[in-house]
C-alpha cells in the first residue's frame, strides 16, 4: 500500500473544496446517490448496516443517512483529510456512522447488508481492485447489494476522448483548453479498465445479477449481488 503522502486527496489543502468541486465534475452526482439509494431498497429493510469504501468526502454517506434514520453505516477511506470532511458534513448522523482510517482490510468483517463504492476503484490497478472486490464480498451477507461507480470508458483506444468530455463537463466553458490537458493527464495516470472489464472484474470477483445503471460520460456505474449459496467467492 502507498503511504500516507502518497495518497491521492492526502493534502489537507488540496481537498478542502471536495464537497463543493466534485459535483462539478461528476454528471448527475446527486442524483446517483439518489439511484443507490433506490437500489439498495430493493433488497434493505429499515434497518440495515452499510458499509461504505472510499467514504472520504461523506456525500453519500450523507444522502442515505437523510433518507434512512435507522441504517448504521461504517465509512473506510485512507486519508484523514478526506475522512475529517466526511466527519464534518455528517455531524447530525454521527451515532449512526463509523469512519475507519485505511483500506479494506481495516474495515469490520461484518457482516453487512449492503456497501458501496462510489468514485473510488478508478485509482486501484487491475490486480488490487479484484482483491479488493473480493474483500467486499467476504463482508458482505448472501445475495447482498453492492453499488460500484467510477471512471469506465467504453473503449480503450478512445478513451482519450470520454476523458476529454468529463473534463469539459466539469469547466464553465467546455472549450476550455486546459480540459484536453486535464483529460489526457487523466488518460495517462489513472489505472482505468473498459466498461466491459470492470464488468468482467465484479464477476470474477463472485458478484451476480451484475447490471449496469448509470452512464455518464467516461463514469459508469453497477448494482450486483455479493456471493451466495449457489456462486460463493473464488480464488
Amino acid at each position: 500500500m502507498p503511504g500516507s503522502s502518497d495518497l491521492p486527496f492526502s493534502d489537507p489543502k488540496a481537498v478542502a473544496n471536495y464537497v463543493e468541486q466534485t459535483p462539478r465534475k461528476v454528471p448527475g452526482l446527486f442524483d446517483l446517490h439518489r439511484m443507490a439509494h433506490v437500489l439498495l431498497t430493493e433488497r434493505l429493510g429499515r434497518e440495515a448496516r452499510l458499509l461504505v469504501l472510499g467514504a472520504g468526502g461523506g456525500m453519500e454517506l450523507r444522502a442515505l443517512a437523510a433518507a434512512e434514520p435507522d441504517w448504521r453505516f461504517t465509512g473506510v477511506d485512507p486519508s484523514e483529510a478526506m475522512l475529517a470532511i466526511a466527519a464534518q458534513l455528517t455531524e447530525s448522523h454521527r451515532d449512526r456512522i463509523d469512519l475507519v482510517p485505511g483500506y479494506i482490510e481495516d474495515a469490520p468483517a461484518g457482516p453487512f447488508d449492503g456497501a458501496l463504492c462510489l468514485l473510488t476503484l478508478h485509482f486501484l490497478e487491475a490486480g488490487e481492485r479484484l482483491r479488493t472486490l473480493r474483500q467486499i464480498a467476504r463482508r458482505l451477507r448472501p445475495d447482498a447489494p453492492f453499488i460500484v461507480a467510477h471512471h469506465s470508458p467504453p473503449d480503450r483506444d478512445d478513451a482519450a476522448r470520454w476523458f476529454a468530455r468529463s473534463a469539459a463537463f466539469a469547466r464553465a466553458d467546455p472549450r476550455d483548453p486546459e480540459a484536453q490537458a486535464s483529460a489526457q493527464q487523466m488518460a495517462e495516470r489513472l489505472p482505468f479498465l473498459t466498461a466491459a472489464e470492470d464488468e468482467a472484474l465484479l464477476g470474477e470477483a463472485g458478484f451476480h445479477a451484475i447490471e449496469l445503471f448509470y452512464t455518464a460520460l467516461s463514469f459508469r456505474g453497477w448494482h450486483g449481488l455479493a456471493p451466495g449459496p449457489l456462486n460463493p467467492i473464488t480464488e
